[in-house]
């Protein structure tokens, strides 16, 4: 009985592993956690203050807060950012939610904690803006967006899910770029952080 409970915790440990890893190799943490509650921080963030504008301004009401640098403005926009493809909320509609799919699908094996703050920060915002095309006006998959940031007279209006989608966006450009990937470890280096060859 000793030698079949040996196995199983063998087994046990073995699976726990990452593949490939050695005896000595320390098994780095999923991040599907903090990728979740970075992504519930910016919806919650979103939701507010969607509510706030859309409770106390009529669309088209701008509201200066820093000359003309920096003002509310209610805009409900039909497409997506730029306010291009106006006349296809529907179709954009689908990918916001192929995005949210597949962002929790990569976030279940994700390793990195950079990784997870950029991808916790564009399923956020993803969920934001399809939240706005489920149940806003005109009606599902047609919903309009709320945009209300206005940055200066020739930037288009946006929201709080767009800047985070955006950011999250950039953060994983940058990780690529220097080399950081998804499972924690980081292109070019050995598992202790030396340069690969030297």
């Amino acid at each position: 009985m000793s030698a079949v409970s040996n196995d199983r915790q063998r087994e046990q440990h073995t699976d726990d592993q990452e593949p490939g890893a050695g005896e000595g190799s320390a098994v780095r943490p999923r991040r599907l956690p903090a990728l979740l509650s970075v992504a519930a921080v910016i919806f919650a963030l979103d939701l507010a203050t969607k509510a706030l504008i859309v409770a106390n301004m009529k669309q088209g009401e701008s509201i200066s807060i820093i000359d003309d640098v920096f003002r509310l403005t209610l805009v409900r926009n039909a497409g997506a950012a730029f306010s291009m493809a106006t006349g296809m909320t529907w179709l954009l509609t689908l990918i916001a939610a192929a995005v949210v799919v597949g962002v929790i699908r990569i976030g279940r094996s994700l390793r990195s904690v950079g990784w997870a703050v950029g991808l916790g920060l564009v399923l956020g915002g993803a969920v934001g803006n399809l939240i706005d095309r489920l149940f806003r006006a005109p009606g599902p998959l047609q919903g309009h967006v709320v945009d209300f940031i206005s940055v200066t007279k020739w930037w288009p209006v946006f929201n709080v899910a767009d800047s985070s989608i955006v950011c999250g966006a950039i953060l994983l450009v940058v990780l690529t770029v220097f080399g950081f990937e998804p499972d924690g470890t980081r292109s070019g280096r050995d598992e202790d952080g030396s340069e690969a060859g030297a």
